[in-house]
């Protein structure tokens, strides 16, 4: 076995990242204040493809130097668009057809490993605040939630580790399954 080389990586231009076909999922950020996770989160959106981000709130928009030292040019390659309200992110996604889901541990919630794709809809996946998680009036707008099973004492992950888990295993349903 041997560690591949960078040139051996197949990795795209920018310009052939946008014009690929992208996994029809776009990810919200409900008043996330670290800029490295925020620059996670982009980056994991580019190495799957995802459609957009959508910056809500207190969340930081490109560029900026900090975000960038995780995002490594991700915030470049992945679209992105910035709400003051998450409110207004949700309304235009939901007029677009797109299932909004918060990733949050709520009554009802569906755990991920249960949660089905249907591969002719588009997700919206709203991931909250390092402190305070996504807020209630988004929870409530929303079509429903995704939780995360965990088993430890802090049933407590970082958003950008919550954000890698919840895309491959959605990325996973959508590209994997039934092949």
């Amino acid at each position: 076995m041997r560690k591949l080389k960078n040139s051996e990586l197949n990795r795209k231009s920018i310009n052939e990242f946008k014009e690929s076909d992208k996994t029809p999922i776009i990810i919200v950020l409900d008043n996330v204040r670290s800029l490295n996770n925020i620059g996670s989160v982009f980056r994991t959106s580019d190495a799957l493809l995802i459609e957009a981000v959508y910056l809500c709130g207190i969340t930081a928009t490109p560029p900026h130097r900090e975000l960038h030292k995780t995002a490594l040019g991700a915030e470049d390659s992945v679209a992105w668009e910035y709400f003051e309200k998450t409110e207004d992110a949700i309304a235009k996604l939901q007029s677009n057809n797109f299932g909004v889901y918060a990733v949050e541990q709520a009554e009802n919630s569906t755990s991920l490993e249960s949660f089905n794709m249907d591969s002719e809809k588009k997700y919206a996946l709203v991931f909250g605040n390092e402190v305070k998680g996504v807020q209630q009036k988004i929870v409530s707008l929303s079509d429903g939630c995704i939780e995360i099973p965990q088993f430890g004492t802090k049933h407590s992950f970082n958003i950008s580790v919550s954000c890698g888990i919840v895309l491959w295993d959605l990325f996973s349903k959508l590209n994997y399954a039934n092949k």
